[in-house]
């Protein structure tokens, strides 16, 4: 065995020394933070509720080495359920497909298990080689450890998200909502200010952005305005924005130079598919009549705006920004599909959120989640109690918001996983 550790540091040489980038999946919580080429520099606002564990935290726990095992005997007790055919008579045609379903979800979880036990292996191999009298072998060996090291941190961050459970509208498309708050005039500017910085953050990603509906004020602001966004992880990105954004700053209506506090609401809304949500149509009530407000010589003089009311719940969706009321309909249609399947969601998953402990991303409408503080030139998320400044830079919807998307991202993982390791340990119990 020796041997052929011998012959495999050999043959990498000094070539065995790679760049491995920092697992994003679980970071410690620090001032500065790295992501992709750039450095932020972020602040705790106040005790964390929660504090972003590291990889090697993660796996010090024992909750999690058992639930590992458990995976791992429910892989096996799969694989030979369909393997034998003893089994295969005494189970359902339906309980082995929901078998074989299990199977092909966790063999990725598996592999990599097993992986990361050979790594193990040769970690321990290595540091046999360590004590060895020749310095050469000792040098290379030390190579090796390094590899060895780099693969493990690696296939354990990629163990942890695995484990992650994904939600089933992660991939979805969304219906974006805002709506001026408290504040009156200097709420409806700050919701165009909001409104066109999610713009910019769908062009920052290449996302289309269709404007549904958008009424504005007599300034130029947004009494509310609506969108819907589709491209890759546009869902998964936008679900943490919904809830309440409060704005502090001497508002331009403002002749005393005094700060005023306003607020405006942001609703993310997930956009189903035919197949995963259908609509009866005599449970609709279609209504059409003039568009209101700017928008040329056919406002007020064709009906194009479509008014759709869903009767058994009440629900509403409107739109008028075409000119085409055949065009209206199928933005109206669009929304109000996605209010609904928002409302099924909501209910499905409501004892579920209300039970976890720091709540990010529960798209409560009344929760406060950030404030804009423009005197200060800061934005802190009160959720995870981080604040990053540089208000103009962070209302392109570009780099900055990116950066706090992804941190609340990892807090959400690792909730996920912490809430997941509960229920295992419980289950045990």
């Amino acid at each position: 065995m020796v041997h052929k550790i011998f012959l495999r540091l050999l043959s990498k040489g000094r070539e065995c020394i790679w760049y491995c980038q920092k697992p994003k999946l679980f970071i410690r919580q620090p001032v500065t933070l790295t992501f992709g080429r750039t450095v932020r520099s972020f602040h705790v606002a106040s005790p964390l509720m929660m504090k972003l564990l590291s990889v090697e935290e993660i796996f010090a726990r024992k909750s999690l080495h058992q639930h590992l095992t458990k995976v791992q005997l429910e892989y096996k007790e799969c694989l030979q359920a369909i393997s034998s055919i003893t089994m295969e008579d005494q189970c359902s045609e339906e309980e082995l497909r929901a078998k074989r379903t299990k199977i092909s979800l966790l063999a990725p979880l598996i592999q990599s298990i097993r992986d990361l036990d050979k790594k193990y292996e040769e970690m321990a191999e290595t540091e046999m080689l360590l004590k060895e009298e020749d310095q050469a072998l000792r040098e290379l060996a030390e190579l090796e450890k390094e590899g060895c090291l780099r693969d493990i941190q690696q296939l354990r961050a990629k163990i942890l998200e695995l484990l992650i459970p994904e939600e089933r509208v992660e991939l979805s498309d969304l219906v974006l909502e805002v709506t001026a708050g408290v504040g009156g005039q200097e709420a409806m500017l700050f919701t165009t200010e909001v409104f066109e910085m999610y713009q910019g953050f769908a062009q920052y990603h290449g996302w289309s952005f269709d404007i549904l509906e958008h009424m504005t004020s007599d300034l130029g602001g947004l009494r509310h305005a609506s969108a819907s966004i589709s491209g890759p992880q546009s869902y998964k990105k936008m679900k943490f924005e919904a809830g309440v954004h409060r704005v502090q700053r001497v508002p331009k209506t403002e002749n005393k130079g005094r700060m005023h506090t306003s607020t405006m609401t942001v609703a993310v809304l997930p956009q189903p598919t035919e197949i995963s949500f259908t609509i009866n149509q005599k449970d609709l009530r279609i209504d059409t009549k003039r568009a209101s407000g700017a928008g040329g010589q056919h406002v007020n003089t064709t009906d194009s705006a479509v008014r759709i009311v869903h009767l058994p719940t009440g629900v509403v969706a409107e739109c008028q920004q075409e000119r085409s009321q055949l065009k209206n309909r199928e933005k109206a249609m669009k929304a109000l599909r996605a209010k609904l399947y928002s409302m099924k969601l909501e209910e499905e998953t409501s004892k579920r959120y209300n039970q976890r402990k720091i709540q990010v991303g529960t798209k409560g409408r009344s929760e406060k989640i950030r404030t804009y503080n423009f005197p200060q030139d800061r934005i802190t998320d009160h959720r995870i109690s981080i604040t990053v400044h540089d208000v103009k830079s962070f209302l392109l919807g570009e780099d900055l918001l990116e950066d706090m998307n992804s941190l609340l991202q990892e807090f959400s993982n690792q909730e996920a996983l912490m809430e997941l390791l509960e229920e295992s340990s419980q289950e045990d119990q």
